[in-house]
């Protein structure tokens, strides 16, 4: 089976997904596209030749072209999308965030319990990323004992100008609470956001920032954001154990940027979750609660930014669809 895929919101990474689809993917096909600017939708219809332009992402949902959906628009519209393939009950691939506030997302936990069928993966790529599989393995392996501490470095070269304070929580330490939660295989329930002595060359935003967030078997995490720190993208990460400590693999020097990086990352995605959607499984990748459950935490983050105090990250139950999980 050849999974036809409609793609919502042909940005730059909608287009880079667009591309690996295409040009370095097996299984899927590119046979619809739409995009709040239909002209750049067009434009980027030209070089698929089977792809058909709709003016809106809930037609190309209900498209019969469409086997499958790609969410890869701006934030906000995320809910809607997710909800209406949920509705339709086509598979849902939707780049993070799974929603912009934790009631969305929690209606679209409701949508996709009320089906009793997970259609929804959320574009956390860092779990597909070779490196952090084999951490994950070693924490798993019981070589390390118990984790007590995972450090977490999240560092960019530059950000744009319209980067704000809380987008270093809710844009960038978002995949280091996602990675963590992954690895450590539990939630997290707290979180203190400790600004650092700012980066002078950060034109005057909050920078970096060190977050300390707790599990709930009372390990710790220690995330830092660094998002003016010029020399590269490098992201780190180290579980101590009771019995010993393991270190996440880079690459021989650190990349340019977070394409350079993760890019092999984004192609395992995709690649797994077009074989799981043409087999007829449900996606095991991250979802509809890991996206809720980020988002949760993001929110406590934001908070005490602005407190700089503890503040209780509070999930409620998870439901059992989402106990199916085998990733």
């Amino acid at each position: 089976m050849t999974v036809a895929i409609g793609v919502i919101g042909t940005g730059m990474i909608g287009t880079s997904h667009i591309r690996r689809i295409t040009g370095s993917l097996s299984g899927a096909r590119i046979s619809a596209v739409t995009d709040a600017d239909l002209a750049v939708a067009k434009q980027v219809a030209e070089d698929l030749p089977d792809a058909e332009v709709f003016d809106t992402g809930q037609a190309l949902i209900g498209s019969g072209r469409v086997d499958a959906v790609l969410v890869t628009s701006w934030g906000p519209t995320h809910e809607e999308f997710v909800l209406a393939a949920i509705a339709a009950g086509k598979p849902v691939f939707c780049e993070k965030p799974l929603a912009t506030t934790a009631d969305a997302c929690r209606r679209i936990i409701a949508a996709e319990v009320a089906a009793d069928r997970r259609l929804v993966q959320v574009g956390f790529m860092r779990r597909y990323d070779a490196a952090y599989r084999r951490l994950k393995a070693e924490i798993e392996s019981g070589a390390l004992g118990a984790p007590l501490i995972y450090y977490s470095a999240h560092r960019n070269p530059a950000v744009p100008s319209t980067y704000t304070r809380e987008m270093a929580i809710v844009d960038t330490a978002v995949h280091d609470f996602d990675i963590a939660r992954w690895l450590l295989g539990e939630e997290l329930v707290a979180i203190r956001v400790v600004p650092a002595k700012p980066n002078s060359l950060g034109n005057g935003l909050q920078d970096p920032l060190l977050m300390i967030v707790e599990t709930e078997s009372g390990a710790l995490v220690n995330v830092e954001t660094s998002v003016n720190i010029r020399y590269g993208y490098d992201i780190r990460g180290e579980a101590v154990g009771e019995k010993g400590t393991a270190t996440l693999a880079g690459p021989a020097r650190v990349p340019a940027d977070w394409r350079e990086r993760f890019t092999p990352a984004f192609d395992t995605e995709l690649q797994e979750w077009i074989d799981a959607i043409a087999s007829g499984a449900e996606p095991a990748g991250p979802s509809s609660w890991d996206g809720y459950a980020a988002t949760v935490v993001c929110d406590a983050g934001v908070k005490s930014l602005d407190t700089l105090d503890r503040v209780p990250v509070v999930l409620g139950a998870k439901p059992a669809l989402y106990e199916r999980s085998v990733r």
